[in-house]
Formats: structure tokens, C-alpha cells, sequence
């Protein structure tokens, strides 16, 4: 089995906390931390914008990632949101064996 981190940034703590709360009661995410007060500098929109936002590390697998894009765009309020994944290399046994019980 292949497992995933996704990256998605939020404007806030309680959009962040909303989106992660759905994504594991509905079984798509293992788990989601939320990293307060990331800066974030990019370009939208012909602007150079530098805002504080909160980062939200998805852990889920492959083939959840269909699912999570999906769900998160539902939920995100901006147009355009970061969903990005990364493939876990490795990790220890038992916390990839509790991941795959605990997605679906």
C-alpha cells in the first residue's frame, strides 16, 4: 500500500480545524495536523501577495487522494486552493498499519 502526505494551506485555524475534522470523520485522512502562522509569499493575480496562513500535513494513502482534492475543494474558500501530495518513502510499520485501518 502507498501512502501519502498532502500539503493544503487555509486562511485560519477554524477553516483549517473544519477541513481536517471532516476529512478524518469521513474516513479519508488518518490523521491532519495544523501548523499555525505560516507565511506565505506568492504571486496571484498579477500581485506579489505575503500573507499569514496555517498549514494543514494530511496523512492518508494514494489512492485517497482523489477523494481528499475533492473534499477539500467543497470545503476551501479560496478559488484556487494548495493541495499537494508527497509520497511517504518510508515510515515505521505500525503507524502505516494503523493509517490503512483507519482510511477507506
Amino acid at each position: 500500500m502507498e501512502h501519502i502526505v498532502v500539503f493544503v494551506t487555509a486562511p485560519d485555524e477554524q477553516v483549517a480545524a473544519d477541513i481536517a475534522r471532516t476529512l478524518v470523520e469521513e474516513r479519508f485522512a488518518g490523521c491532519v495536523n495544523i501548523v499555525r502562522s505560516v507565511r506565505s509569499i506568492y504571486s496571484w493575480e498579477g500581485r506579489i501577495e505575503d500573507d499569514s496562513e496555517v498549514l494543514m500535513i494530511i496523512k492518508t494513502k494514494k489512492e485517497m487522494f482523489p477523494r481528499v482534492e475533492k473534499r477539500v475543494k467543497e470545503l476551501h474558500p479560496y478559488s484556487v486552493a494548495e493541495i499537494i501530495s508527497f509520497p511517504i518513502i518510508e515510515g515505521s510499520k505500525e503507524y502505516l498499519d494503523w493509517l490503512d485501518t483507519v482510511t477507506y
